[in-house]
């Protein structure tokens, strides 16, 4: 049994062959399910549970740790299924365990076990826990990345139990970060990580941030990837939030304009609509991106990150292109809200896929520009001009 401190033990249940998480995240490197036990002289807690597909897995870890110990509290630092899907089974084995949760929390948990006769302790920012010796102090971290975050931190261990925040999808054999032997994957599953899971919520990581920078911590026990220690990663890894969470002030307004193109003719159309944005803002930055050149998740980065982006694409069966599905399958719906959207492009027999892209954005809270340029086959100059004069209106009515 692995221990981070003689009182905190480590129940780590690696899938190195993920490769997809929560349906649409990359796992490049797989992950881990990091869950801990804190033996306090006169109680035992268990820090979140497990995945529900490596539950005999978990199991007989929790068995090696515990020994005929009966645990008394399972504290959910979260409630996303890959942290409690054990805890059904968990409840069977330990019918009087108690468990700690937010007020969130104990609100999705019970549609998540589907019982309503849990025996929950709610507990709030700064509230505590006594195990004897050892104190388990409750930090609210709302968004980072559900409602329902906390932090638990052992004052007595300087070490704090963060959830998701700070992790990364990462596995290898060794459980600590002074034993990573692929730095440069563990950094980009890392970045990959906060861009996929805390990127929209850069002011809760803000704020976050400056909770932990209030303690005393050696080690950061994450639920996704290494533990981190001072030293090591763990200074690292919050500098690197630091870093990637800084609220910059841009000078220009970002503008993108995203299209794929069957045979050049929405091309055509979208080169025309970027030199009319640009030529009625100026001021604004301004590129074309066709979605088969590039990295979608570079991509979905630049849209998430635009001041607003026009988006061409031809119909095929009827509809939109997958490939401009899966663009806006990367939306961030949390600040998406009221973004200035323009959606244009050729098609051939019927056109709707112009028309049921807008409408999706719409469904999204967008603010879709009122115009839809729709040109059957191959642009005349006449569809040219018009789609300079459809980017020159955009930019008018967004400035």
């Amino acid at each position: 049994m692995i221990s981070v401190t003689p009182s905190i033990l480590v129940i780590s249940v690696l899938n190195p062959n993920a490769r997809v998480f929560d349906v649409i995240m990359r796992t490049e490197y797989g992950t881990s399910y990091n869950s801990y036990v804190v033996l306090g002289s006169e109680k035992i807690a268990l820090i979140e549970a497990a995945h529900p597909d490596f539950l005999d897995v978990y199991f007989a870890h929790l068995g090696d740790a515990l020994g005929d110990r009966v645990p008394d509290y399972l504290v959910l630092n979260h409630t996303e299924p890959d942290h409690t899907g054990t805890v059904a089974a968990l409840l069977e084995r330990y019918p009087d365990l108690k468990i700690v949760v937010s007020r969130p929390g104990s609100l999705f948990l019970k549609s998540i076990v589907n019982r309503d006769d849990l025996d929950c302790l709610i507990v709030g920012d700064g509230d505590t826990l006594d195990l004897g010796d050892k104190t388990l102090q409750f930090i609210s971290a709302p968004l980072l990345h559900w409602p329902d975050t906390m932090f638990t931190y052992c004052p007595e261990e300087r070490t704090i139990f963060t959830c998701d925040f700070l992790g990364a999808h990462f596995c290898e054999p060794e459980t600590f970060d002074t034993k990573v032997s692929h730095r440069a994957a563990y950094l980009s599953a890392a970045q990959h990580y906060f861009d996929g899971i805390m990127s929209p919520f850069m002011p809760s990581v803000r704020d976050g941030l400056e909770k932990l920078g209030a303690l005393d911590i050696d080690y950061a026990c994450v639920s996704h990837g290494p533990i981190l220690t001072r030293g090591c990663e763990l200074e690292r890894q919050i500098k690197r939030y630091a870093e990637w969470s800084a609220d910059v002030a841009r000078t220009r307004p970002l503008v993108p304009v995203f299209y794929c193109s069957a045979y050049g003719n929405t091309a055509a159309l979208a080169e025309r609509t970027c030199a009319g944005i640009r030529a009625a803002a100026p001021q604004a930055d301004v590129e074309l991106y066709d979605l088969i050149e590039y990295d979608l998740d570079e991509l979905r980065a630049l849209m998430n990150a635009s001041d607003a982006f026009a988006l061409g694409t031809p119909t095929i069966n009827r509809n939109a292109l997958p490939v401009v599905w899966e663009l806006l399958a990367g939306i961030d719906g949390v600040n998406f809200a009221k973004r200035p959207v323009a959606v244009f492009g050729s098609y051939g027999w019927s056109g709707e896929g112009v028309p049921r892209v807008a409408e999706h954005l719409a469904s999204l809270k967008a603010n879709v520009f009122e115009q839809q340029l729709r040109v059957k086959f191959v642009p005349t100059k006449s569809d040219l001009a018009s789609a300079e004069d459809f980017g020159r209106a955009f930019a008018e009515a967004i400035s």
